[in-house]
């Protein structure tokens, strides 16, 4: 065995910019996919291209299937699994004919875990790979992901932090490892810091677009709508060429816009930006779904949109990849008034949860499923079903992953539930609550205030809609 952990039969070794060893002959495999990387890192439209370039230099290249696996699996769509098989399949058996690194081999059981929906085994082979090779990038992107995937927030912060020591100024990608980081403190409420280190990633590279996402994160949780706006628009001409995630950064763009009562902005927004292009990405339904909600519960007719997110979220209703993508499916089948096939969705989502072990188990069958049938309820009008469903869950929902400004969807959910079942007493403690944990919100003083308004309590209606008001003072856009 050699010094990376390899047979008498490899081929060669190649390392790539920051001398992490591949098991190629092909220095241009090995540039290709830190490319691809790359390009995953930075939310390009072009890391497919890049990994087709280094497949095509070397046919056999066991960290070229394993990124070609990764990526198919970060779509979440269970049609893609007989092709992630396939190259789990090929990379198993490069590493039998050609050899591979214990790096290699990790990533290799890795994948396999994750395909297998064991999320504790593949982070913790993550987590080993990280403690001997700090500057893989890859693993550490996958690591950051998952957790995020699983309402981690001290992890998301934490298994960037635990590499820092590795990475310099000189390291090429260090700014993504910054941006990422940026997101993980803002996550754990640390916006000072969070806004420092993005700004940093930001200018060691200003076409980071999760940096920028991760500021935005900032600026939108204390509710700076004007800098927010600013800074998107500053940023635009960059985060728009990138993937479809441009179209998660015009939501935060919208949710900014919301706080202002801009709702034909919204919806000019949505249109033309959002849903421009009708995909059926776990992503954009969750994008488009959680800002037609917030539409409808403000009183805004949303018309007819809901009809063909609708028809997309009843093509993956059986995926089962990620609880938090099919919370927001059943939001769209019941706004759709689709009762029939969101019942059958809940009950496919607690057959999967039996059938399941581990962390999918729990979060399918404890979390997910109550949640997508108080979904269900509200649309039904059941409000005191959602209550009783929601208020004893309400801590565990950030396990369904997801950023904490998507996951407010649910809680706002139930205090309107509160609110429609005449449970004001309820409506009002959580509007406390959520008020002292975010006084610059100005949906939560107008909401507050007309709780207490219901509520009789008219010098604390008051004082609420005085808070509201003063915090739009000056914000016109």
């Amino acid at each position: 065995m050699g010094k990376h952990g390899l047979s008498e039969r490899t081929i060669a070794i190649q390392n790539d910019q920051r001398d992490v060893a591949y098991t190629t002959s092909s220095d241009d495999a090995v540039r290709h996919i830190d490319d691809a990387i790359a390009s995953w890192a930075g939310i390009r439209r072009d890391a497919g291209d890049h990994l087709e370039l280094a497949l095509r230099a070397d046919p056999d290249f066991l960290m070229g299937h394993v990124v070609s696996a990764c990526f198919m699996k970060l779509f979440a769509v269970r049609e893609l699994d007989e092709r992630i098989s396939a190259a789990i399949t090929a990379a198993k058996k490069s590493a039998l004919e050609r050899g591979a690194t214990q790096r290699e081999r990790d990533h290799i059981s890795a994948l396999g875990a994750w395909h297998g929906d064991d999320w504790q085994g593949a982070l913790e082979l993550w987590e080993r790979i990280l403690l001997e090779h700090p500057l893989d990038l890859l693993a550490l992107k996958l690591l950051n992901r998952t957790y995020f995937y699983l309402g981690d927030a001290r992890n998301i912060r934490d298994s960037i932090a635990r590499v820092l020591y590795a990475w310099n100024e000189n390291t090429p990608g260090h700014g993504f490892v910054l941006g990422m980081y940026a997101f993980g403190l803002e996550e754990c409420g640390d916006y000072a810091n969070a806004e420092a280190v993005g700004h940093h990633a930001v200018s060691i590279n200003p076409a980071d677009v999760w940096a920028i996402h991760a500021v935005t994160h900032v600026l939108e949780m204390q509710g700076r709508h004007r800098e927010g706006t600013e800074w998107l628009k500053a940023s635009e001409k960059i985060w728009t060429n990138s993937s479809n995630f441009a179209n998660h950064l015009w939501w935060h763009g919208a949710l900014l816009l919301m706080d202002l009562e801009r709702y034909h902005a919204v919806l000019d927004g949505y249109d033309n930006r959002i849903r421009a292009e009708e995909t059926d990405d776990y992503l954009d339904i969750v994008n488009a779904t959680s800002l037609l909600w917030r539409l409808e519960e403000t009183g805004v007719d949303v018309g007819s949109r809901w009809i063909e997110l609708a028809d997309k979220a009843e093509a993956h209703a059986g995926d089962h990849q990620l609880a938090f993508a099919d919370a927001h499916y059943m939001m769209a089948l019941a706004a759709d008034g689709r009762l029939d096939t969101a019942q059958e969705m809940i009950e496919s989502m607690s057959s999967h949860a039996a059938a399941s072990q581990g962390m999918a188990a729990t979060i399918y069958g404890e979390i997910g499923a109550p949640l997508c049938a108080a979904i269900l309820a509200y649309s039904c009008g059941d409000f005191d079903r959602v209550v009783d469903l929601l208020q004893p869950l309400r801590y565990d929902l950030r396990y369904l992953g997801g950023s904490v400004a998507q996951q407010d969807i649910f809680h706002r959910l139930l205090i309107s539930a509160a609110v429609r079942a005449g449970r004001l007493d309820i409506a009002r403690s959580l509007m406390s609550e959520r008020s002292a944990d975010r006084p610059t919100s100005i949906w939560n003083w107008r909401t507050y205030a007309r709780v207490l308004a219901t509520l009789d309590d008219e010098a604390g209606a008051v004082a609420a809609w005085r808070k509201a008001r003063d915090l739009v003072a000056g914000l016109t856009l």
